[in-house]
C-alpha cells in the first residue's frame, strides 16, 4: 500500500482524536510508522492500525474503513485539487474514478494498486457500483463516496447488495443520490 494512504490516515486520526494519538495507535500497533507518500508498505500495517482506531472506536474494522474514507476527502481535496475541480457533483466524480482519477493517482504514485470500478446506471437514476481489489477495502469505496457527497453537500444513501467480506464472489452496491 501507498504510503500516502497511511499519511492521510493519520491526518484523519489526528484531527479526529488529537495529534498525540496516532503515536499511540503505532505503539498498540507494535510499528514504527514513518511512513514516506512515495513509498510501498505491507497491507498487514495498514490493517493493523485499522484495528487499533476499530477497538479505539469501539466499532468495527468496517465501520473504521468506513470513517477513513469519509473523512479523508476533505484532506484529499486539500492535497489535490486538481483531482476534484472540473466536477459538478459528486456522482460525476464518482463516475470518473476509473478513467481519470486513478490514472492521476498512478501518474503521481507509482506502482499504486488502485482498485477497479464497474457502473450501470439505472433509469430511476441509481448507480450500482461492483468493486473488484484483491484488497476487499469495498468499505473505504463506500466511505469515500459518503464523504465525496458532502463536499459537494449533497445525500447519498449506500447498500451493499453482495460482498466479498461475507463471502460473495464480489462486492455489489446501489448508490442512490437524494434529490
Amino acid at each position: 500500500m501507498k504510503g500516502v494512504i497511511f499519511n492521510v490516515f493519520e491526518d484523519c486520526v489526528s484531527r479526529e482524536f488529537g495529534p498525540d494519538t496516532w503515536e499511540e495507535l503505532l505503539d498498540e500497533a507494535n510499528l514504527l510508522g514513518a511512513y514516506t507518500s512515495l513509498g510501498n508498505y505491507s497491507d498487514d500495517e495498514f490493517d493493523a492500525l485499522l484495528r487499533a482506531v476499530a477497538a479505539r472506536q469501539g466499532k468495527t474494522q468496517a465501520d473504521a474503513l468506513r470513517w477513513f474514507g469519509e473523512s479523508a476527502m476533505p484532506i484529499l481535496k486539500e492535497r489535490f485539487p486538481q483531482l476534484f475541480a472540473n466536477y459538478a457533483s459528486s456522482r460525476n466524480f464518482v463516475l470518473a474514478v476509473n478513467t481519470i482519477i486513478h490514472p492521476e493517482v498512478r501518474k503521481l504514485y507509482s506502482g499504486a494498486n488502485c482498485p477497479n470500478f464497474r457502473f450501470k446506471e439505472t433509469e430511476s437514476g441509481s448507480l450500482f457500483m461492483g468493486y473488484e481489489s484483491s484488497r476487499k477495502m469495498c468499505d473505504l469505496a463506500h466511505g469515500f463516496i459518503v464523504g465525496a457527497s458532502k463536499l459537494w453537500c449533497e445525500e447519498v444513501n449506500i447498500t451493499h447488495h453482495t460482498c466479498m467480506n461475507h463471502d460473495d464472489d464480489k462486492c455489489l452496491m446501489e448508490i442512490q443520490w437524494q434529490r
